[in-house]
């Protein structure tokens, strides 16, 4: 699967029975060779403070076969309410405010944006 890159958030909705789950995924494309960069300092400065402050992440991926030098996180949310109250307390956050003050630069080219409405037939709802 090719992925496309543009500057937004992605935004996957899905329908568990009668709640509605909303799980965001993440897209960042970084310079050739920078991946493993960006990972280590994410690692070790920025997940702690979105564990703490987001809750529930659902998984941590880079791209191995298609569009390369990519980042996939996916947190789960429930309702984009939840959602925009948890990140809204990042930037209030000191830690956060360290993590992205001191984050290396010129690693990342691009975020990915999308958000999806599964369809009457998808396993996901």
């Amino acid at each position: 699967m090719t992925l496309r890159v543009t500057k937004f958030r992605f935004l996957l909705v899905i329908r568990e029975s009668e709640r509605a789950m909303i799980l965001e995924v993440r897209t960042y494309t970084t310079h050739p060779g920078k991946v493993n960069q960006w990972l280590e300092y994410y690692e070790k400065n920025g997940l702690p403070v979105q564990k703490r402050l987001l809750g529930r992440l659902v998984g941590f991926f880079t791209s191995d076969i298609g569009t390369l030098n990519q980042i996939v996180h996916m947190w789960a949310y429930d309702s984009l309410a939840d959602r925009e109250a948890r990140r809204g307390s990042l930037p209030k956050d000191p830690e956060w405010q360290a993590y992205l003050k001191n984050q290396p630069q010129g690693v990342l080219l691009a975020q990915e944006t999308k958000i999806l409405v599964p369809t009457a037939f998808s396993p996901l709802k």
